[in-house]
């Protein structure tokens, strides 16, 4: 992995130049400084045209637009060489972003583009709301985590920086999309496991767990995003990288973001896992490796169904627009799924939760042969008759039959 890092490891992103389109586009914060109501036939008549998000419903009537009420917002650029220059926006009554005054806003900046219509608003500033869920999320988990919490916020902060220095980097440098993404998906993990729980050997077999959970999750990815020809390439912001990056494999693309994806709950999974044997082996010292296994397996039963519900309920929920408007469309279950754009949810969903099961026979084996390895006498079976010591507090031990 460190030399995979090392071999790997990106300059930075590419230079490129910018298209203008979607997120590809020159940026500036700005502040709504003024609002006013006028009349949209007055508006019409006099030529200016509306920026911004002018989406209307369809079959909306143009004589009600015509003849309602718009507003003229003025907007004062807040940062950038144009810091304190202002500029209007005509709003419809029926554009879904009202501008409102004092609101702060994101300006879209088009230098190639006359004066007059080099800026237009293109979204609300969230940073503030943003920022505060993020410092409660922070404190509710140092307040119940305590030590533990403060951990896996460092883990935490270092994923992304791992994700924003060399995954994304790596990948618009050209580098394998597969290779990009275990490398940094282990280097990520083997961080967040070790700094969260500690160098021990519970920790370890956890680690191994997860790698061989990751590995098959990366072989049927791989085997089943090329058997059902998914090109990765299917909405417009994979268009726009496709644009700018032509040799970025999309295909491949979408199998690192599988694996990136499955790996949080796969963490979840095995170190649960993990932990459920070494508690068996220290409430019954005696139980062998088959023993343990099978009582830990049980437990991994429990764990399997309520973590593969919620892999898929958080990918239909993030897919849910696209799902209604195939309900809208009326479309057969069939049609739907065949479509490629939910084709790969499938596929997503499907490989993750296979490499998550998996992980619980595998991750559950490895901890039972570790603890029972350092159990005096391996698998060897008491005397009949015979009485063993259960320790207990204090170190004084429990005399009981066997």
């Amino acid at each position: 992995m460190v030399v995979g890092l090392a071999v790997l490891w990106p300059g930075g992103a590419p230079p490129h130049e910018r298209t203008g389109v979607g997120f590809d586009r020159q940026t500036q914060q700005a502040t709504v400084t003024k609002v006013v109501e006028v009349s949209c036939k007055d508006v019409n008549a006099s030529g200016e045209t509306p920026t911004g998000d002018t989406s209307t419903a369809e079959g909306s009537s143009a004589q009600q637009q015509a003849n309602g009420t718009c507003k003229r917002a003025t907007i004062r650029v807040d940062t950038g060489k144009d810091k304190g220059r202002t500029f209007t926006e005509i709003v419809q009554p029926d554009q879904s972003r009202q501008l409102h005054e004092g609101e702060k806003v994101v300006v879209a900046y088009e230098p190639s583009a006359p004066r007059d219509l080099q800026y237009s608003v293109t979204d609300v500033n969230r940073r503030l709301p943003m920022m505060v869920l993020a410092g409660i999320f922070a404190l509710a988990v140092v307040v119940v985590g305590r030590l533990r919490g403060v951990m896996a916020l460092v883990s935490l902060a270092i994923s992304f920086l791992v994700l924003n220095f060399f995954i994304l980097p790596a990948i618009l440098q050209g580098s394998n999309p597969l290779v990009v993404a275990v490398i940094g998906a282990s280097a990520i993990m083997l961080v967040a496991l070790y700094l969260c729980h500690g160098l021990s050997a519970r920790t370890s077999v956890a680690v191994l767990g997860t790698l061989i959970s990751l590995l098959l999750i990366g072989i049927l990815g791989s085997l089943f995003i090329d058997w059902a020809a998914l090109t990765g390439n299917t909405d417009d912001n994979t268009g726009l990288i496709h644009g700018l990056y032509p040799s970025i494999d999309m295909s491949g693309l979408l199998l690192a973001g599988i694996i990136i994806g499955s790996l949080g709950v796969l963490d979840d999974v095995t170190v649960t896992q993990t932990s459920a044997v070494w508690e068996l082996h220290e409430a019954n010292p005696a139980m062998g490796w088959r023993e343990l296994y099978r009582a830990g397996i049980r437990i991994g039963r429990d764990h399997i169904a309520s973590v593969v519900n919620t892999l898929v309920l958080a990918y239909a929920g993030a897919a849910l627009p696209l799902l209604l408007l195939f309900s809208i469309a009326q479309s057969s279950i069939g049609t739907v799924a065949n479509s490629e754009l939910v084709a790969e949810e499938i596929v997503r969903t499907l490989v993750g939760s296979i490499g998550l099961v998996a992980s619980v026979p595998v991750t559950t084996a490895l901890a039972a042969l570790m603890v029972s390895a350092d159990r005096p006498g391996g698998e060897q079976a008491a005397p009949s008759g015979a009485t063993v010591a259960a320790p207990t507090r204090g170190g004084r031990g429990r005399r009981r039959k066997r």
